[in-house]
């Protein structure tokens, strides 16, 4: 099977997704487009791709079966309606976009435009949690009732101050939250179901953005269960992400996406806790040098555009995340419990 990709943006992430493509055995990336022009004719250049200097351009080149967005996030939606309306599948990085309403139209244009539309989620690859996801639908581990997760990480002031859009409402949507906690929000959502109510608090306590660098809030699952998140970019020197779930059963705490240690009342066949941890690179720097997760939902999503059927992470379950990051900034503002929509 031979596929044409095309990658939109300049950033470090679409390096990854370059780069990930490129170990895809008939894939092939075609071209490049991004409003870093150093960074866009490195990945280029990487690629053997062709550059183009603007988006009509880009999107006008064939062949390209799957565009990759890795731009800015609040632009995701406008960028993948226009691939959309060139016939061309859209796989975008995460968020979907910083709105629900730039969501569902993008969710729309793919359908009408007849495109597959999947949302890059990685985490939902990871051995261990794919695992534990399997235990949990199948209530080996019994009901769900206490979910604590914690995303401690640390980003340098130059993170924010040498980007014309990271740490801004219009492109990044947000801060600790979107951008990096809401990799935690969807793992929650996909574990263990939808989030019937929020309450948040959100503050900018060290950086100097517009946006917030630090947030905590409390979960009420629709199954029952409550859970506590708490996300920064100003823990110094970055902690390993934390996700400690306590079931009717027992409890068990992944960290690093690895499960790594096990409390159950009786034995589950098959269920054992890492040795080790490994390194995390997300917890101190935004270059994601590992590919292998972002190799296997491309790999994923090709085989939806194959056999017909659906990507790991779509439009609507893209959306959830957004969904709920939104309702926790609503609630910061009103001080009120609130309900995602």
């Amino acid at each position: 099977m031979s596929v044409s990709i095309g990658i939109l943006g300049g950033g470090n992430i679409s390096l990854t997704h370059a780069r990930a493509a490129l170990e895809i055995d008939g894939i092939k990336v075609t071209a490049v487009h991004g409003q870093n022009v150093e960074k866009s004719k490195k990945i280029a250049a990487l690629a053997g791709a062709s550059l183009y200097p603007n988006l009509d351009s880009f999107l006008e080149h064939r062949p390209m079966e799957i565009v990759l967005i890795g731009s800015p996030s609040g632009l995701h939606a406008e960028q993948g309606i226009a691939a959309a309306r060139h016939g061309i599948n859209v796989l975008v990085e995460k968020p979907i976009d910083i709105t629900t309403a730039n969501a569902d139209a993008l969710i729309e244009a793919c359908r009408d435009a007849d495109v597959k539309l999947g949302v890059f989620f990685q985490d939902r690859t990871a051995p261990d949690i794919v695992k534990l996801k399997k235990l949990i639908s199948s209530g080996e581990l019994g009901r769900p009732l206490l979910i604590s997760a914690s995303v401690r990480w640390y980003r340098p002031t130059d993170y924010y101050k040498n980007s014309r859009w990271r740490g801004t409402w219009a492109l990044d949507g947000g801060g600790a939250l979107m951008n990096q906690g809401i990799h935690t929000i969807d793992l929650l959502l996909w574990l263990f179901g939808a989030i019937s109510w929020v309450s948040g608090k959100a503050i900018t306590a060290y950086h100097n953005i517009e946006v917030e660098d630090t947030v905590v809030a409390t979960f009420e699952f629709a199954n029952g269960a409550v859970g506590n998140f708490e996300a920064s970019t100003c823990s110094f020197p970055g902690f390993s992400r934390r996700i400690e779930m306590s079931f009717s059963s027992g409890t068990i705490v992944l960290q690093d996406d690895q499960i790594r240690s096990l409390d159950l009342k009786s034995p589950v066949p098959g269920l054992v806790a890492s040795e080790s941890v490994s390194d995390n690179e997300r917890n101190a720097t935004a270059v994601v040098s590992r590919t292998d997760g972002h190799r296997k939902v491309i790999e994923n999503f090709i085989q939806a555009i194959s056999d017909g059927g659906e990507p790991l992470c779509d439009g609507r379950e893209g959306r959830k995340s957004v969904e709920v990051v939104s309702a926790i900034y609503e609630s910061s503002r009103s001080g009120w419990r609130v309900r995602p929509v």
